[in-house]
């Protein structure tokens, strides 16, 4: 049964990855650098400050840094753990794939962290800001979905890796988004 899922993942792999061509190279190299995206989050920060007091923010920007933390220990606990190879490193993959940056990353990548990252920010900024931004929900999880397939655009994950980096980062978001709305009540009584 796993090792069936195992083979239609890397099938499905090979289908995405190999719909890439040189023209959307560029485009998706650039969605999948973390750093493009600094922007974004300073805007998100801003809607944030808007919505809080500047102690409620404070806090609030610490939770987001302990949410991006565990997420992203979690992943790499599950890449050394699991050790599942990354398409790049791959035999019967490689050789067949297309690898868009010079490098696909270390050698495991059971689950990714891009996309564990990008759909835990989307969840909670998503909980944190509807009430005042209607579509801002909508337009965050295309966002990390975005981000989940360049990274098997890329080269550097199999869809697996990604959709499971998608559910444990939506429901870390969540969890992160329920903590700091505990910790929030809790110094309000202050």
């Amino acid at each position: 049964m796993i090792e069936q899922l195992i083979e239609y993942d890397k099938e499905l792999f090979l289908y995405l990855n190999g719909l890439g061509t040189p023209t959307w190279d560029p485009f998706w190299l650039a969605y999948t650098f973390k750093f493009n995206w600094i922007p974004l989050y300073a805007l998100l920060a801003y809607l944030m400050y808007k919505r809080l007091n500047t102690k409620m923010f404070v806090l609030t920007l610490v939770v987001i840094a302990l949410m991006i933390s565990f997420t992203d220990q979690v992943s790499n606990l599950f890449k050394n753990g699991i050790q599942r190879f990354r398409p790049c490193h791959e035999a019967g993959v490689s050789e067949f794939m297309s690898l868009v940056s010079s490098s696909c990353g270390g050698r495991f990548g059971y689950f990714s962290g891009h996309a564990s990252n990008s759909m835990a920010v989307a969840i909670f900024t998503s909980f944190m800001l509807r009430a005042k931004y209607k579509y801002l929900p909508f337009l965050l999880i295309i966002w990390a979905i975005g981000m989940g397939y360049s990274r098997i655009y890329v080269g550097a994950h199999y869809p697996l890796d990604v959709l499971s980096g998608m559910v444990f980062g939506g429901l870390s978001g969540f969890m992160f988004y329920k903590l700091d709305q505990y910790l929030q009540s809790r110094f309000a009584l202050r």
